[in-house]
């Protein structure tokens, strides 16, 4: 009788113990998922949020570069030494100079050749989410491998590309060695090898 009674005790606990497993099996497979999901969900805020500084910054440029050259006789563009150039007042260009991010420190800066910051890039090469229905100003980034890729600029590819439907031929930006790059149908693109990153100042 006690020898029975036993074996059941050691029969409970042996259910009790596998039960425990399971169970701890499950809720690591359940935060495994959870962590997955809040993964994807923080690289989205992110990825929404690189979209918008840069979409602006890239504006900044060509405004900084508009109105420096308002009433002036000179070819070519105008650009600011520093993003914080475009936030000095009396008429600030850019809120802020932004931080990248995607690669949370600085920005990759594009040099135009006769000086100054025509462009930013993310340091990040991960891969975006987004791959079509971008903003009319970034719509070039369409099928982009990485953030890296996504490069905001002025003069803006997208605008070259909007002109390029009309009649008129497409406008190249200069490269990183001085010279006009375009690709085939006068579509402006800034080659990754052909840009040299800065050095942050």
């Amino acid at each position: 009788m006690r020898i029975s009674r036993q074996r059941r005790v050691l029969s409970e606990q042996g259910v009790t113990y596998l039960m425990l497993m399971f169970a701890i099996v499950l809720i690591g497979i359940v935060t495994t998922a959870a962590a997955k999901q809040w993964k994807v969900i923080v690289q989205r805020e992110l990825e929404a949020d690189l979209l918008a500084k840069g979409i602006e910054i890239q504006n900044a440029l060509a405004f900084y570069s508009a109105t420096v050259k308002a009433g002036r006789v000179m070819p070519g563009e105008i650009y600011p030494q520093t993003l914080a150039d475009l936030t000095r007042l009396p008429k600030p260009f850019l809120r802020k100079a932004y931080l990248d991010p995607m690669g949370h420190g600085e920005w990759e800066y594009l040099r135009a050749p006769t000086g100054g910051i025509m462009g930013v890039r993310s340091k990040s090469y991960a891969k975006p989410f987004r791959q079509h229905d971008f903003p009319l100003a970034v719509r070039h980034f369409e099928g982009r491998n990485t953030y890296h890729d996504w490069v905001f600029q002025h003069p803006n590819p997208s605008s070259a590309q909007g002109v390029q439907q009309g009649t008129a031929p497409g406008v190249g930006v200069p490269s990183a060695t001085g010279s006009p790059s375009t690709t085939g149908g006068g579509t402006s693109v800034f080659p990754s090898t052909q840009v040299q990153p800065s050095v942050n100042p």
